[in-house]
């Protein structure tokens, strides 16, 4: 089975929400309080989340190149979305934050900490769905 780079981009994405699921269980990077990496506090829906978005890249890198394309397009707008909003509003869609919280007033400081993850990765999985994928489309 010949794999194409989109496909092991998709296996990457899903290596990394495998650790950020699991970053809660690190000892050495959450202090006292489950605050992990001195920003914030994961919760178990927080970890289920990163999980199910790894899994969901490890079977569009499994199935295809489109499936992969598709995951980094979808994928991408809706990650990075919820980064957008965390930053703006204070709380995201993706742990139901906004629906629950409503709008938050936290430090801008804060703010970017906690959603610049969020941005980062679903504008780099657009960038692969949308221009990578395009650039570099192989037929299979």
């Amino acid at each position: 089975m010949n794999i194409t780079p989109t496909q092991k981009l998709a296996w990457y994405y899903a290596i990394m929400f495998a650790v950020l699921g699991s970053l809660s269980y690190f000892p050495f990077i959450n202090d006292a309080d489950g605050v992990t990496l001195g920003i914030f506090k994961l919760e178990w829906y927080d970890n289920l989340l990163h999980y199910a978005s790894g899994a969901w890249a490890a079977v569009a890198a499994w199935r295809s190149f489109k499936d992969s394309a598709f995951y980094f397009k979808l994928f991408g707008i809706i990650y990075g979305m919820d980064g957008v909003l965390g930053f703006f509003l204070g709380q995201g869609y993706l742990d139901g934050g906004i629906f629950l919280k409503g709008i938050t007033p936290l430090d801008w400081g804060f703010k970017f900490a906690a959603n610049i993850p969020h941005i980062l990765i679903g504008g780099i999985a657009v960038i692969i769905g949308f221009v990578f994928t395009r650039k570099f489309a192989q037929h299979g």
